[in-house]
This record gives structure tokens, sequence and C-alpha cells, in this order.
């Protein structure tokens, strides 16, 4: 292998997973995750947390983008480039950026706290950044993992 082909721009990896906005639909998500995860050799308890961080926000998408009766779809894009794991969550529904929402105060007891928020605080705490962003009348968050030792 030439020196210039050492850190390719193009990434090593792509996988793409279309969704409807079905909460059944997390079944494919899960196997798609536990896939990609597996091609790329995470180990096991990363790619737990992964997948929980992925299907969190996924759900979210799932429960919150579409107006109730609207079918829409949801896609999940992998890529790797050999150190960053980036997981786009792209969808059609109401603008929503999970990045502006308050951090839920998890000191409150649970009856004082309001409805929502831990998931989004959950995503924080296991991806390094999550990043949104509203393009062509879609709503794109981006997950980032760095991936080291593999």
């Amino acid at each position: 292998m030439k020196k210039s082909d050492d850190h390719n721009e193009q990434s090593m990896l792509t996988e793409t997973l279309v969704l409807k906005n079905d909460v059944h639909e997390v079944t494919r998500l899960s196997s798609f995750m536990k896939s990609a995860t597996g091609k790329l050799g995470v180990e096991a308890s990363l790619a737990r947390q992964l997948r929980l961080a992925v299907e969190e926000a996924v759900v979210n998408v799932i429960e919150y983008a579409y107006p109730i009766g609207t079918e829409g779809d949801i896609t999940i894009k992998m890529t790797y480039d050999g150190y960053i794991l980036r997981f786009r969550i792209i969808d059609a529904g109401v603008p929503f950026d999970p990045t502006e929402k308050e951090k839920a105060d998890i000191t409150l007891s649970a009856e004082d706290r309001q409805i929502g928020g831990l998931g989004i605080l959950l995503v924080r705490e296991l991806m390094d950044s999550i990043n949104y962003e509203r393009e062509d009348g879609k709503n794109i968050l981006t997950l980032i993992k760095t991936l080291i030792n593999n």
C-alpha cells in the first residue's frame, strides 16, 4: 500500500437502513446495529452503548417527528473512516433540534421532573458528540463516536 493510501478520505464502511416511523421497526434497527458493529469488531459493551444511543434517537423520531397518522421514512446512515464512527439519522418530519433541548435535571425527583429529556441526556452521555442540522426540509442528527484500537 502506498503511503498516500494510508489515510483515505473515503469511508471504510458505510451501511444504510431506511425505516418507517413505526415502533415495530426498532427490531430491524437493532439487527442493523448488531450487524454494523459486528463488521467493525466493536467490543460488546461499546456495541451495546452505541445501539442504545442510536435506538433512543430513532425512537424519538418515530414517536415525535411525524403527525399522528402520517407515515414517514427515517434513514440511518452509518459511516466509519477508520477512526470516527458516525450515525446520521435523517427524517422529513417537523423541525426539532434535540441539541437545543435543556438537559434534564436528574437531581429532581421523578415526580418533580419534566417529562422527556432523559433520552437526549442518555445519547449525549454515550456519544462523543451530537450535531443537528435542518437541510432541504429534513432533520439530520449526527451521532459521533471515536473508535480507538479498532
